[in-house]
């Protein structure tokens, strides 16, 4: 096993490297991750959630958190609506509302219990706007991302057995044939 789990960090820590050299990230705006840790251990999506798998991810995205300065949102599974745990600080700064809930292994998942008991004060919100996020094991994150995402083509496209997809997002391009978009698109990582 213990090959596996240094696979799995190796792979995480290849698309770490690729959301920071890629520049797409933005200190403290919201970061979604959806993670099936199921998936990840060539599992249906539900079925075999793990702990160990969890933390390692949770790792990985500490260490995201650490280099760009994002807010971590870990996404729920379907069975609490695909609900989002983050730290109590990061609610308050996007002015979101608490609900209340524990995720725990078989009603959240796994990766969103672990990130519950990890996170400093965490708190459970219905929905977020995220500017980017990484989806593990298709577990569907779109709902919590602003609504131009741009998909991004990273060479890691796999954790474990589970398919990586993962998003930045663009503001709306508005005004029609008269509109000039050029310094928009130049810059538009993330806005």
């Amino acid at each position: 096993m213990t090959e596996i789990y240094d696979n799995l960090k190796a792979e995480l820590s290849e698309i770490v490297q690729e959301w920071n050299h890629g520049k797409y990230l933005r200190k403290n705006l919201p970061f979604v991750i959806g993670c099936s840790t199921s998936e990840i251990a060539g599992e249906r999506i539900g079925t075999a959630g793990s702990d160990t798998i969890a933390e390692i991810v949770f790792a990985s995205v500490k260490e995201l958190q650490a280099k760009t300065g994002i807010f971590p949102v870990f996404q729920c599974c379907e069975h609490l609506n695909r609900a989002l745990v983050m730290e109590r600080d990061v609610m308050e700064h996007l002015r979101l509302e608490e609900v209340s809930v524990v995720p725990v292994r078989t009603a959240g998942g796994a990766m969103a219990a672990y990130a519950f008991q990890h996170l400093k004060d965490a708190v459970v919100v219905e929905a977020v706007q995220a500017h980017a996020g990484m989806d593990i094991g298709e577990t569907m994150i779109g709902m919590h991302l602003k609504h131009v995402a741009v998909p991004l083509r990273f060479k890691q496209r796999f954790v474990g057995k589970a398919r990586v997809t993962t998003a930045m997002t663009r503001p709306k391009l508005i005004g029609g044939q008269r509109a000039h978009y050029e310094h928009i698109q130049a810059n538009s990582s993330c806005k």
